[in-house]
């Protein structure tokens, strides 16, 4: 998540609140400090980091501790508040038409994904509007990749693409296009529009052309997240020219600090109402400023994990699972099953980090699936037959070394397999028929599985050790440790 350092660097910071019945000035002096320091470390707008502090400031100064509350969790939900403000409040959703077709115009600069993002827009709008054949319209005539790419995702997806190739005026294919619509019964219209590589008046002249033409329902910026404090400016150029009313940040899931979002809302006043997080076309989300603070705040976000999971699981399917998980007959075939649908959510780090207080698990921010270990996996199950992968027990060691030699693997990982698939068949209907004790139980049942913090089952996450209050205090010092060395260096 592209957000992690400004979320670690944001509960530092609100983890040194005072313990007594009041914040006192001292520890709001330090702790304003650190949030300013991380806000701008993640390239967050200076104006927006000012405005915030002193909002966040004038909230906790004084502010009576509520009964239920610890002096670090009211500042928590005061910077939860300020936060979910900062990037607009509530979730903005598309302008549709009530004549349709609706029209949506995608602008930005080149490379920031708009075409890609065209066609995740269409299949969302599709199956979560219900919207009806949705037409993506091929506007970028100066670069033919662009043409060659919206009829490949238009394919993909099953969806009508027009275009007249590179030697048309867009305001010419944009109009007509509207008239296929028209005479088509296309519900919505999705103008993929030229970039340059910067902002230029040529550009802008431009799409003021096509959007005269086609008078569209929404404009919506798609702005490249890893381009840091450029994407605000851009943001406002756009903007400027054209009245834009929605904005998509792409590759939140690089390697960025994530601060355009935090800004770009508060600098030109208009909704972030999608993020991109992948190339597949059904990595686009809905911007819900609550649920991305909660995120950033170490929070979860379980509503968005719910939402996944009821995309991506069906309901019959769900039950049949559950009684063969409580009768424990729960074979590879449903676990490959399961690891498809599971791999369709995102990645298990990213799963987990919705999940409330999984933050705080020690080791949480090592834990890694590499891909090629999931690949074993399938190759494994895929090398055992049909009859081995219902009837597990089956697998004697003469079948095993043959799947192992099917597979390209070697005995110990197929055993290994084998082993925790079965540890975890049985705690699971443990769990499922209230056998299971705590907690506590369950992460140490899922330990003695890694076989004492040994390697974990091939293309599933080694679960963090835990670990004693005294380590964790131990490791909590060093590391600040390191930090205020590092800081003492850059002096």
């Amino acid at each position: 998540m592209a957000f992690e350092g400004l979320s670690e660097r944001l509960q530092g910071a609100i983890s040194t609140a005072s313990k007594g019945g009041k914040i006192t000035e001292a520890d709001l002096r330090q702790m304003m400090r650190e949030i300013r320091l991380a806000l701008l470390e993640a390239d967050v707008n200076f104006q927006v980091v000012k405005k915030f502090v002193k909002q966040v400031n004038e909230r906790a100064l004084g502010s009576d501790v509520l009964d239920s509350l610890s002096p670090a969790q009211q500042v928590v939900k005061i910077v939860d508040e300020e936060l979910t403000a900062l990037m607009g409040g509530e979730q903005v959703g598309v302008n549709i038409s009530q004549q349709p077709p609706t029209v949506i115009m995608m602008v930005g600069l080149q490379g920031a994904g708009k075409t890609t993002t065209a066609g995740k827009l269409a299949k969302y709008i599709n199956e979560d509007l219900g919207k009806k054949r949705p037409l993506l319209v091929a506007g970028d005539i100066y670069r033919p990749a662009a043409v060659d790419q919206l009829k490949t995702i238009g394919n993909q997806l099953g969806f009508d693409v027009y275009e007249e190739g590179t030697g048309v005026d867009p305001v010419d294919i944009a109009t007509r296009a509207m008239n296929q619509a028209r005479l088509n019964g296309n519900e919505v219209v999705i103008i993929d529009t030229a970039g340059r590589l910067h902002v230029n008046e040529e550009l802008m002249e431009e799409l003021r052309r096509i959007k005269a033409a086609v008078n569209p329902n929404e404009i919506l910026l798609t702005v490249d997240a890893m381009t840091g404090q450029d994407a605000v400016n851009v943001a406002e150029a756009f903007n400027e020219s054209l009245g834009v009313t929605g904005v998509v940040i792409t590759k939140l899931d690089g390697d960025t600090r994530g601060g355009a979002a935090l800004s770009i809302r508060s600098v030109i006043d208009t909704p972030i109402k999608f993020t991109g997080q992948g190339e597949k076309l059904d990595a686009l989300e809905v911007f819900y400023p609550d649920r991305m603070s909660s995120r950033i705040l170490g929070m979860g976000d379980m509503m968005t994990l719910i939402e996944k999971a009821q995309r991506e699981f069906d309901e019959k399917e769900s039950e049949e699972m559950a009684a063969k998980i409580k009768d424990a007959s729960f074979d590879f075939n449903d676990f490959i099953s399961q690891m498809d649908q599971v791999n369709k959510m995102g990645s298990i780090k990213d799963i987990l980090k919705m999940i409330p207080g999984m933050n705080k698990i020690p080791g949480i921010e090592d834990l890694e699936v590499d891909e090629k270990d999931m690949n074993r996996v399938r190759a494994i199950v895929s090398s055992m037959t049909p009859h081995e992968r219902s009837n597990p027990d089956v697998i004697s060691q003469s079948r095993r070394r043959r799947i192992a030699g099917g597979s390209g693997t070697d005995l110990q990982m197929v055993n290994q397999l084998i082993k925790q698939f079965n540890q975890t068949r049985d705690m699971m209907s443990q769990m499922s028929n209230g056998r299971m004790g705590n907690m506590n139980k369950m992460m140490n049942k899922m330990q003695q599985m890694q076989g004492g913090g040994g390697k974990g089952m091939p293309g599933m996450p080694n679960m963090p050790k835990m670990k004693s209050p005294e380590q964790m205090q131990k490791e909590q010092q060093d590391k600040e440790l390191r930090r205020r060395l590092k800081k003492m260096r850059r002096r």
